[in-house]
């Protein structure tokens, strides 16, 4: 597969919107990314994601002046490289993807309803069934959340079937 455009070869769209995407298991309320905008296979992905102010979660973190919660958005980061990895195998055949190690996690910058997020994640290494990604969270160009996430591949179950 070449790199580029994952949505082009699925939907035949500029960037795919969903509330699940190909090798990611997650499914509401769950899901955190909500694009796809760039992939090279098993390599890298680039998404986005925005937290509605409505979203329930602010109610209570916190009230008067929301955040979103740092674990939230190392979640997204985790689902985007869940995506990069998962893009590297057959969609019929990909497998499942666990967030094994937080490796690093800085974050460097409050993250406020509704702003939108460009999560981006990057393989550096495999070690066996262990994949580390480089991952970074942005707004508006400047990083709020950067780090490194260990990736298990988990070959027994197939993400397929929840597709």
């Amino acid at each position: 597969m070449e790199a580029g455009n994952l949505s082009t070869s699925l939907t035949g769209d500029r960037e795919v919107t969903s509330d699940h995407f190909p090798g990611l298991p997650h499914r509401p309320p769950f899901v955190f990314v909500r694009q796809l905008l760039h992939w090279e296979p098993g390599q890298k992905a680039e998404c986005s994601a925005l937290f509605p102010r409505d979203d329930p979660m602010f109610a209570g973190h916190f009230p008067g002046n929301p955040l979103v919660p740092g674990v939230i958005l190392t979640e997204a980061l985790a689902q985007t490289a869940g995506i990069a990895a998962a893009s590297g195998f057959p969609e019929n055949e990909r497998p499942l993807f666990l967030l094994s190690a937080i490796r690093t996690m800085k974050f460097l910058a409050a993250v406020r309803p509704g702003e939108e997020i460009l999560l981006n994640a990057e393989k550096l290494a495999q070690v066996g069934e262990l994949w580390q990604f480089k991952v970074q969270a942005s707004v508006n160009g400047k990083p709020v959340a950067e780090g490194q996430l260990v990736l298990s591949l988990t070959p027994e179950s197939s993400s397929a079937a929840l597709e």
